[in-house]
């Protein structure tokens, strides 16, 4: 049986997703039928797709709610192949400009939002020029090691947590980064359980200037393959070259990725460091596609 989706196109520093409104949970579709409208080729097209969902009505999105009661609205995300993701840095913004588009939400500047995420209930506040979104607490979880093609030798990654896995390998210069062919995914040992995002970056000459770091990288997303651009990537990437960087290391970095660039800082909020990402977010066009 086919089934007429109404899409909006948009996209947070070129990590592009189609959105679509589903407020009851009335429309369940399956993984493959997820594939085809982010199919480049054959459908919309897209780094991943978003369902706009209330929190109550998905078994997901109890958690959400038991967290936060104040968390209507669920980011129901899923990669280019159809499988779900547990948070997207890029997408919830985008995911939030979708809300206010589509009159689902109000929001004026300076306030905040909680959304719900497969991920935890994340906050998300509109600013000037896009949105910022508080990741939450952050994992350094140990070493693995990489390898990618045209990458000479297997280098160390830092493996990071911000609501769903990274892996973050500091390359030594700009020629290094470029030459990557992110087209197949990085291999990295010992295998994550549920695979890893990684990054590759190469950090500005100097690394810090007037208290705010500076890096470069690319990014091999799991299930969509590289994307111009990753928001929990790039606070991942921040992270771990802060944590390379030791004590006297800036909480506020610029990060250049393929698609633009974002913004990551790390504060304390209740007594626990959160890292946030804040970045632009603009919806492109609407359509409709049968599936």
């Amino acid at each position: 049986m086919s089934i007429e989706i109404a899409f909006t196109k948009g996209h947070g520093t070129g990590n592009d997703f189609v959105l679509f409104a589903d407020p009851d949970g009335a429309i369940e579709l399956e993984a493959g039928q997820l594939a085809a409208l982010a199919d480049r080729h054959f459908g919309v097209g897209g780094d991943g797709v978003i369902r706009a969902v209330r929190s109550a009505r998905l078994p997901e999105g109890a958690a959400a709610l038991a967290e936060d009661p104040a968390a209507e609205w669920f980011m129901d995300y899923h990669n280019a192949d159809g499988s779900p993701a547990e948070m997207c840095g890029n997408g919830i913004r985008v995911y939030g400009a979708y809300l206010l588009s589509e009159r689902l939400l109000e929001l004026g500047v300076g306030e905040t939002v909680p959304i719900g995420t497969r991920g935890g209930v994340r906050q998300l506040t509109r600013t000037a020029d896009g949105f910022e979104v508080d990741l939450g607490p952050f994992v350094i979880a140990g070493e693995a090691m990489v390898a990618a093609r045209r990458l000479d030798i297997d280098r160390p990654g830092l493996a990071v947590g911000v609501g769903n896995p990274h892996v973050v390998v500091a390359l030594a210069d700009d020629t290094e980064l470029d030459a990557l062919d992110l087209g197949e995914a990085p291999i990295v040992t010992p295998t994550p359980r549920d695979g890893a995002n990684v990054e590759f970056v190469v950090p500005a000459e100097p690394l810090v200037s007037g208290g705010v770091g500076r890096i470069r990288m690319r990014v091999h997303e799991r299930g969509s393959g590289e994307t111009l651009s990753c928001g929990t990537g790039a606070a991942a990437a921040a992270l771990a070259t802060r944590s390379w960087a030791g004590d006297a290391a800036p909480d506020v970095w610029r990060v250049q990725v393929p698609g633009g660039e974002v913004g990551v800082r790390v504060a304390s909020v209740a007594g626990t460091p959160h890292v946030f990402l804040s970045g632009p977010a603009e919806l492109v066009f609407d359509g409709a596609l049968e599936l």
